[in-house]
């Protein structure tokens, strides 16, 4: 007999989010479902009553935070698995953002996923079990223009996430860093910010509207199949890519990195260290 599970999720009013949270739902499992905008959740509460709990939470808020977990574990009986989404893009040249534009960005992309890590581990820790999944990018292992600081945030958490599991898995507590690929999440409409336009990066943007196309992605709900497997393994990975074309596109985005270590391997060697 499966037992029922009980979910944490941030940004689950929309895109990836909200497809996580309606893939445990049906799984018969039983969802904190967290965004600054409940509004969006209402007909999946209607639906389900007895097991969505639908929790108004900016991220950024790092007491809220933690009220925020302390309550969905009283609510639900505990925690299962916690899904770090949350997210939003800032989109422009790194020269172009203002310092409110960087730190409003971060607060939400990498310190949110801090605060939510932080309370959460506590209670996986003390019942010797749990799933931690932080959601970065494919984009992690290197950084694209006009969306830097995007990349940055979620390496950040990529690194941080990867010292995490180190940490609590002795305690029973498993930490997987999901590298998603690019899904149609409304992530460059509702999620995203932009900086001004400077005249002198025109062109190069030109260039990346017509290297980017206007292809949005697959709809988000082909990815939840996956998170539901990853959260049932025994023994998941610190790592995986989801998504067969971006993990193509990692596998040769690592080749062309290691090419360039290569290429300068004599000039590394110079010194000892």
């Amino acid at each position: 007999m499966t037992i029922a599970r009980a979910w944490f999720i941030t940004g689950a009013s929309r895109g990836l989010g909200r497809a996580f949270t309606e893939a445990a739902l049906a799984a018969g499992d039983r969802v904190a479902a967290a965004a600054r905008d409940v509004a969006p959740l209402a007909d999946l509460a209607a639906r389900h009553p007895d097991r969505l709990l639908p929790v108004a939470l900016d991220v950024a808020d790092r007491a809220a935070v933690f009220r925020a977990v302390d309550e969905a574990k009283a609510a639900l009986g505990g925690l299962d698995v916690v899904v770090n989404n949350a997210g939003g893009i800032l989109y422009g040249m790194v020269e172009e953002a203002t310092e409110e534009q960087v730190r409003a960005h971060l607060d939400v992309n990498f310190f949110g996923a801090v605060w939510v890590s932080q309370a959460v581990v506590p209670h996986l820790r003390a019942q010797g079990s749990g799933r931690l999944l932080q959601v970065t990018s494919m984009g992690t292992s290197g950084g694209m223009a006009s969306v830097g600081f995007y990349g940055a945030g979620k390496a950040a958490l990529d690194s941080l996430a990867e010292a995490l599991a180190m940490e609590v898995e002795r305690f029973g507590v498993h930490v997987t860093v999901v590298q998603m690929g690019g899904y149609d999440t409304g992530l460059f409409t509702k999620g995203m910010t932009m900086t001004e336009p400077d005249p002198a990066y025109a062109s190069l943007r030109a260039e990346l509207e017509e290297m980017w196309g206007d292809d949005a992605g697959p709809d988000p709900s082909t990815a939840a199949p996956v998170i539901m497997r990853l959260a049932e393994l025994p023994d998941p990975p610190r790592r995986l890519i989801v998504g067969g074309r971006s993990f193509d596109q990692v596998l040769e985005l690592d080749r062309a990195r290691t090419g360039l270590y290569r290429e300068w391997e004599e000039l590394s060697r110079l010194a000892p260290g």
